[in-house]
């Protein structure tokens, strides 16, 4: 008995499936296009259920995501960017807290060097006035 002949079959079904992919990702387009969404690649594959490297393929299509995204302002940051007006802030206001911080051990390190240095002067008067010198003990 030879075996079946479902080529036609399968290359229906290979139809089907690429004009069911076409169809999604013109949707994906078109809705991006009505949302104003930020579009890419990754996003129109993923939301047409298709895979990027098939979407690359179909030139029509690479060429009205390029169109797309070319009116599109990027909504993500692509590259480097200025600090916000809040994040500057914020990091100024961590630089001040600090700035306080080791203005304090800054004072009380002082206080206590000055606290030393009084109380190696009150031991060196001590053995100076009772006749014992520095290192002859």
């Amino acid at each position: 008995m030879p075996p079946a002949d479902n080529t036609a079959a399968l290359a229906e079904a290979t139809r089907r499936r690429s004009h069911r992919a076409r169809t999604n990702a013109e949707k994906a387009i078109s809705a991006a296009q009505r949302t104003g969404s930020h579009t890419s690649f990754a996003a129109i594959a993923k939301e047409a259920g298709v895979s990027r490297s098939w979407l690359y393929t179909q030139q029509d299509l690479v060429t009205a995501i390029r169109q797309l995204q070319s009116r599109q302002p990027s909504s993500q940051r692509t590259g480097s960017q200025p600090a916000s007006v809040a994040s500057i802030q914020r990091r100024l206001d961590v630089a001040l807290a600090r700035i306080k911080q080791l203005r304090t051990e800054n004072s009380d390190l002082a206080s206590g060097l000055e606290a030393a240095y009084g109380e190696i002067r009150r031991l060196r008067s001590l053995s100076h006035s009772s006749g014992f010198e520095s290192g002859k003990l």
